[in-house]
């Protein structure tokens, strides 16, 4: 069964009025993501080690494999982005109460919760993510990923939200201000409903 691209769960303008303009969605999410899938199904197809696989199991297979660095980088990206779509909402910037009593509880406040990630976020030098976990000690952490790696393949713990800071995700809204692109997630586009329920699942 071949991978897909999902679609967005919002339309590809939705976006526009919290800082992140159509034409980034419709290049990110149709040409970045597509070209992941497409060239995942691609080593799909010839590798029979990875056919009938999930997309998960695919991730933690070829992850640290030389042989597969290919492979891992497209279905890493494929991973993550799907997640990164959903962390992303056109009323985002609202904490849950639930949520922010845990973000509270471990990392002291809001605001250093926020500080964290974009310490991490600005601080990952060359293309990656940073992300929001539940560690596999029960407590929210922030951690970071280089290029297409992701915290399922590292075993950092449940990802909750994930932000891309590859240039691709930010350039045409924020040209080189990754900082402002950072901020303006964690204050208007992060969807902390889509994370409370990551977390209430996990």
């Amino acid at each position: 069964m071949a991978f897909e691209l999902p679609a967005l769960p919002y339309q590809p303008n939705a976006l526009a009025s919290r800082g992140m303009c159509q034409e980034t969605l419709e290049l990110h999410h149709g040409k970045h993501h597509q070209a992941y899938v497409t060239a995942l199904n691609g080593f799909v197809e010839k590798n029979p080690d990875l056919q009938n696989k999930s997309l998960e199991e695919i991730v933690s297979f070829s992850h640290g494999k030389a042989d597969l660095a290919p492979v891992f980088n497209n279905a890493g990206q494929h991973w993550n982005h799907i997640l990164f779509w959903q962390a992303l909402a056109p009323t985002g910037g609202q904490i849950p109460g639930s949520l922010e009593a845990k973000i509270a509880e471990d990392f002291g406040s809001v605001d250093s919760f926020k500080e964290q990630f974009k310490t991490a976020a600005t601080t990952q030098f060359g293309s990656g993510w940073a992300w929001l976990v539940l560690g596999s000690d029960g407590k929210l952490k922030v951690t970071k990923t280089a290029n297409g790696s992701n915290p399922l393949a590292e075993g950092q713990g449940t990802a909750l939200l994930g932000l891309d800071v590859w240039e691709h995700s930010y350039y045409i809204d924020f040209r080189n201000r990754r900082p402002d692109y950072v901020t303006n997630f964690l204050d208007k586009l992060a969807n902390y409903e889509f994370a409370d329920a990551q977390l209430k699942a996990a």
